[in-house]
């Protein structure tokens, strides 16, 4: 019989195929048990290795379809009308990306959701239409074009379009595929309407936007008291960090969205950014740990992700699996563009798991495959 090793690098496992040993598994796996050497390359591989694909999907080849469930289904008998973004290679856990859920969702003038909350933290960026708001327990919160917003876990929510307002369509991120992993999701409906307990826009009018924080309130959550970050703040201070501060050669200007009260991430399992790419900006290559979905906020440009160039503009959405290299490239050289991502690093990071690298050769930018 001819000799079979499972790795041939010294260190690994090298252990010879035999009858005596295929019967041996056999007894094992018949107990509920097995021998390490038979899976251990596989489940400590030399370095991190991710079981997603980089994706990107086109916003002018989804919004029409977005659009037409709106005409299907009410939200109503839908709990949450969504089409949903699925990686090729997740779709037994029908995540976009690592262990991360992306979706968008459209909502009427005069239509809202059900209150309902679930252990599976959520954050929303708003991609169209005038007049929406969300409802976080108790606090209503009026929404804009490319504002940021999180629902955290376990909070009571509700979305909603006023009825004055122009059809809302908005990118869902949240993180159902990793606690359903964890078997610790769930999911409950309020019933009925939830009582406001504040003035509408108090929370991002108490904690945001001017570096103050109110002296006389204590906040005593895991997650950030500031549910809404406004494009109208955060694209200004983009632009007044980039007089002065170079960025990063990877990622130009990039922001974290952060928890005022402790410059954390904004909540326990998931974290966003805003970065800007200066016009002609031509980013080198690098590769972290850490799961990562993007939507273009403004511009065009492209990302090479793994030697394989996705090519963007606003509103379409890419993924940039973790240990994957990626570089960003803006195609214009007049003006900005700019990426809001969210990501897995709060899980990441607060776990020791965080490693990034640089790519060395080239002059740090890949070549096309």
């Amino acid at each position: 019989m001819e000799d079979k090793f499972s790795d041939d690098v010294i260190g690994r496992a090298r252990v010879q195929d035999s009858p005596e040993l295929i019967a041996y598994y056999k007894e094992l796996e018949d107990l509920g048990a097995g021998a390490l050497w038979t899976v251990a390359n596989d489940i400590e591989p030399w370095e991190p290795r991710s079981s997603s694909v980089p994706m990107l999907w086109k916003y002018e080849d989804l919004r029409s379809l977005v659009l037409k469930s709106s005409e299907l289904v009410t939200p109503e008998q839908a709990g949450r009308r969504v089409v949903y973004l699925v990686n090729d290679k997740r779709k037994d856990v029908s995540a976009a990306v690592g262990w991360l859920y992306t979706g968008i969702q459209v909502t009427r003038p005069g239509e809202s959701t059900s209150a309902h909350r679930h252990k599976a933290s959520a954050l929303r960026f708003i991609m169209e239409g005038s007049k929406g708001y969300t409802v976080v327990d108790g606090n209503k919160i009026m929404l804009e074009v490319n504002d940021f917003v999180i629902t955290p876990n376990s909070t009571w929510h509700e979305h909603g379009v006023e009825a004055d307002g122009e059809t809302c369509i908005w990118q869902d991120g949240l993180d159902i595929p990793l606690v359903n992993a964890l078997e610790a999701n769930d999911y409950a409906v309020f019933d009925g309407k939830q009582p406001l307990v504040s003035p509408i826009n108090h929370s991002p009018m108490t904690y945001g936007g001017t570096g103050l924080i109110p002296a006389d309130k204590e906040w005593n959550k895991a997650y950030s008291p500031l549910f809404k970050y406004s494009w109208k703040n955060v694209y200004p201070a983009l632009l007044e960090v980039a007089k002065v501060n170079e960025g990063s050669p990877f990622d130009g200007i990039i922001m974290q969205y952060s928890n005022p009260l402790t410059g954390g991430h904004v909540m326990q399992t998931m974290g966003a950014s805003m970065q800007l790419l200066p016009a002609g900006f031509k980013g080198k290559a690098h590769k972290h740990t850490g799961s990562f979905v993007y939507q273009c906020a403004k511009g065009h440009g492209y990302t090479i992700i793994n030697g394989k160039r996705f090519d963007w503009k606003e509103r379409d959405i890419f993924c940039v699996p973790s240990w994957a290299w990626h570089e960003h490239v803006n195609l214009s050289e007049t003006d900005d563009a700019c990426l809001f991502s969210f990501n897995d690093l709060p899980v990441i990071e607060s776990l020791g798991l965080y490693q990034d690298r640089e790519y060395t050769e080239n002059n740090g930018h890949q070549e096309l495959i």
